[in-house]
């Protein structure tokens, strides 16, 4: 079993960049994960938002095989706590797919293919934040959601 996570686009800041590498390699001593970084649209201003989740959507679901899990960190998603987002993980990784494959979309969100290929969705917060910071805040969630699994000490209730 694998977990990935999928976004579009460069981390441009340097703190962020760095919160992922420390988290990335943490997770590494729990399980196999793989951050793949997929290309921004060139172009883009000529076209409309739709035009651009559209060709975002068409790269998506060109990089992902259709046997894998996907879920959508979508602001329409279904909300967890950290413990509960841990079971739900746990779960996953025993029922699903033998890969689980987390996608982080452009700052426009899905395309609607996107959304019908989508196994599930889940939202980190009502908050909104950018796509490049929800890149670590939810690195840092699986990592911990791991460390729960194990009661480990990370986590304080």
């Amino acid at each position: 079993m694998k977990i990935s996570l999928f976004y579009i686009g460069k981390t441009d800041l340097e703190y962020l960049r760095t919160g992922i590498q420390v988290y990335n390699s943490r997770i590494g001593h729990y399980i196999p994960f793989e951050l793949v970084e997929l290309s921004d649209i060139k172009n883009t201003k000529n076209l409309s938002e739709l035009q651009q989740k559209e060709k975002e959507g068409e790269l998506i679901l060109s990089k992902i095989d259709k046997t894998k899990f996907l879920i959508l960190l979508d602001e329409k998603g279904k909300e967890y706590s950290s413990e509960q987002f841990s079971v739900f993980l746990e779960t996953k990784m025993i029922a699903a797919s033998p890969d689980i494959i987390f996608l982080i979309g452009g700052a426009y969100g899905f395309s609607q293919k996107v959304y019908e290929r989508a196994n599930f969705k889940i939202a980190l917060s009502k908050m909104t934040f950018s796509h490049q910071m929800v890149r670590l805040i939810f690195i840092e969630q699986l990592y911990r959601a791991l460390t729960i699994m194990r009661g480990e000490p990370y986590h304080h209730k």
